[in-house]
């Protein structure tokens, strides 16, 4: 498919509200060289063994670099074999004690937010959905303070919900301005296989924070905007015609993707 031209996205964008997404071991083999060049922002990823095996001294190196270059980050909690509202006590306490050691890295990395998956899966949860909202509120409440504490907001994401109402109920549970909403366009429709019409206009009053990128409805290619078949064009007319401005990360898996997404939104000069 044609990617777009930014004529077809109307949505008005600040390079400082933008991030790209970026695994902090890439940052540190050299890939922060080429964020400082390009003056781009990373969302960090802190996915796998990254949060066991990296001192303090390692990340301080990383969040260093930002600064001197006057670049902001966002944080990517990780998501991989963690259950945030577990019926299994120990599981449950294993997922908390990962979720904590991304949090405690805000006082370090000072993100705009820190972006967490919700990971309600109806066909697995729903049979033990009183149990699974209670434990999933405390996980979330106690990372949402962490959050607030250090001048931060915690962003819920959708990944297999295919409706809002899980993440309706957990943030009018947690009513925190520290928690708010991330909508992830790829999710929704490789995933969810529900447009976005039937989630924003309820998630507007959270909405934070949006990860942009495209596919064709059957996996999560993390395609460039307008390379698959999302309807930018209408989510970015109801965020202007809203005055809506969250965040965005920009989730491209190549180089090129990258450089139609910056297009799109006016961003690659």
């Amino acid at each position: 498919m044609r990617p777009g031209r930014l004529t077809d996205y109307p949505l008005s964008v600040k390079r400082a509200d933008c991030f790209v997404n970026a695994p902090y071991g890439f940052l540190e083999e050299g890939l922060i060289d080429t964020f400082i060049e390009q003056g781009l922002q990373p969302e960090i990823g802190l996915e796998g063994e990254i949060l066991y095996t990296r001192k303090e001294s390692d990340y301080r190196k990383i969040a260093d670099l930002l600064r001197k270059n006057s670049l902001s980050c966002t944080l990517h909690a990780p998501f991989f074999d963690l259950a945030p509202g577990a019926i299994d006590y120990k599981i449950l306490t294993v997922s908390r004690d990962k979720l904590r050691l991304a949090f405690e890295l805000i006082s370090i990395f000072q993100p705009r937010a820190v972006v967490c998956h919700l990971a309600y899966e109806e066909n697995k949860h729903g049979y033990k959905l009183k149990e699974w909202c209670r434990h999933s509120e405390v996980t979330w409440r106690q990372l949402a303070a962490l959050a607030a504490s250090g001048g931060s907001r915690l962003m819920l994401e959708n990944t297999y919900e295919t409706n809002p109402e899980r993440h309706i109920t957990m943030l009018q549970a947690l009513d925190s301005p520290h928690a708010g909403f991330c909508l992830d366009t790829g999710h929704l429709l490789a995933f969810a296989h529900s447009p976005w019409q039937e989630w924003l206009p309820a998630m507007s009053p959270w909405l934070g924070h949006l990860h942009l990128h495209d596919n064709n409805g059957r996996r999560d290619e993390h395609l460039g905007i307008g390379r698959g078949k999302f309807d930018f064009q209408g989510l970015f007319r109801f965020l202007s015609r809203h005055n809506l401005h969250p965040l965005i990360t920009l989730e491209p898996h190549s180089e090129d993707d990258l450089q139609v997404s910056l297009r799109a939104l006016g961003l690659n000069s």
